[in-house]
């Protein structure tokens, strides 16, 4: 990638203002206040847009800070750049209230989409946080921050699992943990509704139990009920069954009429009036015996109704005990572990597998992408330093030391100016090993702790390394150097 144009419509200080710019070292000179780190800031913010933060926040961010100091509201401007061999035109406008972006290729006039990623694709995945921990250097932020050791290991595992650096470690131990939670979450929901399915089974198990206590108490009453009804009709059965016909009432006065005439006075009355009586016995007998027939019809009755009833009750029993041995069943079933439950600790421990592997592979690369950040950063830290440090480590979390040819030093224990030394090589190390695209070095006042030899060294070593350089700076001395050492650049005044 190289920068070709900036065309500042409005920015900052500056307002129809516009830089070409070339291949190899390009100096942008200016004094304090003459706007340097404006269109370093406005090149970042054209790459990866500018936002108004909230609140507070917005009082002191580089959205008000670089607001233009006349017509706020015309808040935009223009960069070009090549990029593969193709010549593109970036257009933004970051007013709040009419903010648009638009990516044009110009050599064949295809628009593309930035909201799309197509800007990203064609920065190789840059990042704004790689990019100002890498190729481009703002005043006194030589040191890199965390952010670049993160994307390290990110590029290294990816690099490992895909073959490039696209993929974000963090980001995936993130999913893949919250994709724990949500089937943690799942299961303990299925759990609960389980446990609740649970409790309502039993509930009505105990209730159809009670039913079924009851109506066996029932069945059994009126199993007594028929057991006594049937005794009764057993004995009413035993007695004969018949009744007093009207001859044998004839019969009967026709021989109180005789005994009557035949038998003289006054013996007759006495013989016909216990004869009366004993015809009478035997009439009223001969009756009772009709009544208990009817008592027995009624009996009967009362029988058929009774084992009608328990036909209905033992149906009813059946029913409850079928209802009572499924509702069982399913309790049973529950008690027994789940194909589901199965499914979910399955899921759960293939998503445990995944992170762990995912960290194991990431130690196992970052070993390897080490090695070669150590080798890269040494070589380009012996060069500007003039061969004073050969080695340099570095461990996890960017930790720093420095091997010179009698001991290993600690970071901390270096100058300033050799500790912005070290920074620097790191970063250009490891934008090598990261980005296949090679990207414009944009310095923004980088060598102030420079001494003057370790200065023209690292001025050669760009010259010879990369393409185009962006060099800011409020001093001379880079220009002078430069024309000392007959390194060809392009020279531009910032007013």
């Amino acid at each position: 990638m190289k920068l070709l144009e900036t065309i500042i419509k409005n920015f900052g200080k500056f307002s129809g203002k516009s830089w070409e710019f070339t291949e190899g070292i390009n100096v942008i000179y200016g004094e304090n206040e003459s706007g340097k780190t404006t269109l370093y800031t406005f090149i970042k913010s054209m790459l990866f847009g500018l936002e108004r933060g909230r609140g507070r926040a917005s009082l002191n961010d580089e959205f008000s800070q670089y607001e233009p100091w006349e017509n706020p509201n015309f808040y935009s401007g223009i960069l070009r750049f090549s990029c593969g061999n193709r010549n593109f035109r970036l257009e933004r406008n970051f007013d709040k209230y009419s903010k648009s972006v638009t990516l044009i290729c110009e050599d064949d006039g295809e628009e593309l989409s930035v909201e799309q990623g197509d800007l990203q694709v064609l920065l190789d995945g840059l990042t704004q946080d790689a990019f100002e921990n890498t190729v481009s250097i703002g005043q006194l932020k030589v040191k890199t921050e965390q952010s670049l050791a993160n994307r390290l290991q990110d590029y290294a595992t990816n690099y490992y699992t895909t073959g490039d650096g696209e993929m974000h470690l963090e980001e995936a131990l993130k999913y893949l943990n919250n994709k724990k939670k949500e089937v943690e979450k799942q299961f303990k929901e299925e759990l609960m509704k389980e446990d609740r399915r649970r409790e309502e089974i039993a509930l009505e198990s105990s209730y159809v139990w009670r039913d079924i206590h009851k109506i066996e108490q029932k069945l059994e009453a009126v199993d007594e009920e028929i057991r006594v009804k049937e005794l009764q009709e057993k004995k009413t059965s035993e007695k004969p069954k018949w009744r007093v016909h009207p001859i044998e009432v004839l019969g009967m006065f026709a021989v109180l009429f005789a005994i009557f005439v035949l038998i003289p006075r006054p013996w007759n009355y006495l013989i016909v009036i216990v004869g009366a009586l004993a015809e009478g016995i035997y009439v009223w007998n001969r009756t009772k015996e009709g009544r208990k027939k009817e008592e027995c019809i009624e009996n009967e009755n009362a029988i058929r109704k009774l084992r009608w009833e328990r036909n209905h009750v033992f149906e009813e029993l059946k029913e409850k005990q079928v209802q009572h041995s499924n509702l069982e069943e399913q309790l049973e079933e529950l008690q027994e572990e789940q194909e589901e439950h199965k499914d979910w600790k399955r899921k759960k421990e293939a998503l445990d597998l995944a992170s762990a592997k995912l960290i194991e592979v990431s130690r196992h690369m970052q070993k390897s992408l080490g090695q070669a950040l150590n080798e890269r950063t040494s070589e380009i830290i012996s060069r500007i330093t003039g061969g004073k440090y050969t080695r340099l480590f570095v461990e996890d979390n960017l930790k720093i030391s420095l091997l010179t040819k009698e001991r290993k030093i600690p970071l901390e224990r270096v100058s300033r100016g050799t500790i912005e030394q070290i920074y620097f090589a790191l970063r250009m190390a490891s934008v090598e090993i990261m980005n296949e695209e090679e990207f414009p070095v944009i310095l923004d006042e980088t060598f102030a702790f420079y001494d003057e030899k370790r200065l023209q060294y690292t001025l050669k070593w760009l010259a010879e390394n990369k393409k185009q350089v962006l060099l800011f700076t409020c001093q001379k001395r880079e220009e002078e150097l430069l024309k000392k050492m007959e390194i060809p650049y392009t020279y531009y005044e910032c007013r």
